[in-house]
């Protein structure tokens, strides 16, 4: 499924962003990432095999500007809540909706000047994936 793909891919085309995100973990250097968070669960399975999942996400930034942090992550935030399509390449799931779960908030801040927030957010899809079994 490539929807965690598509996510930030969506991120990504949102005029304006300093930053380019990518999937996976902080870097050392100013970043601007999109991970996956525990938590994530099955709502619904029909008899075709599709499902419908709430699967959960975290947005995060590190830079030594807190305001530039916190412009990104509202940006992205006040995007995402608009958002009512995402175009899976695969035809692997169908977007039901993105919720915002928590606003940007402070996560880190170190001895080195940088700084860390979060956006979390949850995405319901329908996952047209089919086991093997």
């Amino acid at each position: 499924m490539d929807f965690m793909e598509r996510l930030n891919d969506q991120i990504n085309s949102i005029e304006g962003l300093p930053i380019s995100s990518k999937l996976g973990y902080l870097g050392v250097d100013e970043s601007l990432v999109l991970y996956p968070l525990p938590g994530s669960t099955p709502i619904a399975e029909y008899m075709d095999g599709t499902k419908d999942e709430a699967l959960n996400y975290e947005v995060s930034m590190k830079s030594k500007s807190q305001e530039k942090i916190n412009t990104t992550l509202w940006l992205i935030a006040r995007t995402l809540e608009r958002v009512k399509s995402i175009n899976s390449l695969d035809d692997s799931f169908e977007l039901q909706e993105i919720t915002i779960t928590n606003m940007p908030y402070v996560n880190n801040a170190d001895e080195q000047g940088w700084y860390t927030f979060n956006l979390n957010v949850q995405a319901t899809i329908t996952n047209k994936e089919k086991e093997n079994i």
